[in-house]
């Protein structure tokens, strides 16, 4: 039975799917996390073709598939599972017709799927951050003390290692071996390469390979480069297990994916994600340098429209690359979709004290203040969007601040967090940065409230 069969027959001697609340493996292993452990039929799952054996631990059943082949069995499951619901006592062989998504839809839930998990450690080194520059402004602690070297330490970390961070999550996400895709990134930002920010003032060494001279330059802090990288890790793993058989699996195939990804990384697919990622960062700063403030004005009024399609989450690879970037080193856009996101706070503040409807007034200021926390989810979707006008007032009120941050070059040494927490990553960037900011801020959320006010709102019936 090829590996979808043998999901098929395995499903109803669990319980069905809805008896399955978790699934994943181990290098021999299919652990399914059950709902209800008594009704599994333990004796004809190991009675199955190339089921190894079976042991059931606290409400998890553990089927042994051995090494390579179990890979191929949780993939099936994971693809059956995506099909919806499917009862224990239906036909198991019937398949849904799914419409398959757009190619731009699809690569931004991928980018998506690959940067948010890693936001928490991108926002404690921005806050990290922000706190070292209070420190240093305030003079709190002397510089070269032995907390500010910690300090530094700590915050910097995540920027170093990103490509490590980056490899373990797009591996995940690309359905290969995250650890192997976490050494990728490794190999990358080893200590024999040399940093790029260092460039210009230390010059790289160079090897011979082949006749083509290859400078030993590092990719610290870079995006594009271990995204490459590890997609093409996937292939070349995918493409493995293919031909090689299962008993080898665990000796051969992740020394030949870490030996062939490394080599084609360092000779090719390095130096071309430097330059896709440097041509993304300086068409972007030439972009906002010839286009001003009405570059802001743009960005700021359609970001939200950008948010209700979702596509809002693979601008973080933009970002990443923006602060990777040498010649840029801070990140431009976060100030602008922060003042989209506080103007929906401003217009839902409006609606408050607009409507007479109550369910209305009881979630509009939680809602607002969330927006002001850089939640806007619950503002767009339970109240802006609803209505309409707020929505276009909250549109407006981004679309000014955002011109505002723009022409005042307001920037932000991280991603990830907008509102209120952004003070925090535009502080280090010296005072100047963050009042403009605040005024940024100010603008949006009063002329959001403003423009929501005059046009008024239609009132819903309770």
């Amino acid at each position: 039975m090829n590996p979808k069969e043998m999901v098929e027959k395995l499903l109803p001697l669990v319980g069905g799917k809805e008896n399955i609340a978790g699934a994943t493996h181990c290098a021999s292993r299919l652990r399914l996390t059950l709902h209800d452990e008594a009704i599994v039929d333990t004796a004809s799952i190991e009675k199955m073709d190339s089921v190894e054996g079976v042991y059931t631990r606290h409400g998890e059943i553990q089927i042994i598939y051995g090494a390579g082949r179990v890979n191929k069995i949780y993939k099936a499951l994971m693809e059956i599972e995506a099909e919806g619901p499917v009862s224990a006592d239906l036909p198991l062989s019937v398949e849904t017709n799914q419409i398959k998504p757009s190619l731009i839809p699809r690569f931004v839930k991928t980018l998506s799927g690959i940067f948010v998990p890693i936001i928490p450690a991108i926002v404690a080194s921005g806050l990290l951050m922000g706190l070292i520059g209070m420190v240093k402004a305030f003079d709190w602690i002397a510089p070269d003390s032995a907390w500010m070297r910690m300090l530094s330490i700590l915050s910097s970390s995540a920027f170093i290692i990103l490509p490590i961070l980056i490899g373990f999550s797009s591996a995940k996400e690309f359905g290969s071996n995250p650890y192997l895709g976490a050494v990728i990134g490794g190999m990358l930002t080893h200590p024999s390469l040399l940093n790029p920010f260092e460039l210009g003032t230390r010059a790289p060494d160079y090897i011979d390979v082949l006749g083509f001279k290859i400078a030993l330059i590092g990719y610290q802090g870079t995006v594009i480069p271990i995204l490459l990288s590890v997609y093409v890790m996937g292939k070349i793993e995918k493409g493995l297990r293919k031909w090689i058989p299962g008993y080898l699996d665990l000796l051969v195939i992740p020394f030949l994916t870490v030996v062939l990804t490394g080599v084609i990384s360092l000779l090719a697919i390095g130096p071309l994600g430097l330059w896709i990622g440097g041509l993304i960062t300086n068409s972007l700063a030439y972009l906002f340098q010839v286009g001003g403030f009405m570059a802001g004005f743009l960005f700021g009024g359609l970001y939200t429209f950008i948010v209700i399609t979702g596509l809002h989450h693979g601008i973080h690879a933009i970002e990443a690359g923006l602060l990777a970037d040498p010649t840029v080193g801070v990140n431009f856009l976060l100030p602008i979709w922060s003042m989209a996101n506080v103007a929906q706070g401003g217009a839902a503040l409006a609606v408050f004290f607009k409507t007479k409807h109550q369910k209305l007034r009881e979630i509009a200021i939680p809602a607002a203040l969330s927006a002001f926390l850089g939640i806007i989810e619950p503002v767009i979707f339970g109240i802006n969007l609803r209505l309409v006008k707020p929505f276009i007032g909250a549109a407006i009120g981004g679309a000014l601040g955002g011109a505002y941050v723009v022409y005042t070059h307001v920037a932000a040494n991280s991603y990830g967090l907008t509102g209120i927490p952004m003070i925090a990553i535009t502080a280090p960037l010296g005072l100047s940065n963050l009042i403009h900011y605040l005024i940024g801020f100010a603008v949006s959320v009063v002329t959001a409230f403003l423009a929501t006010w005059i046009m008024g709102i239609k009132e819903e019936k309770e």
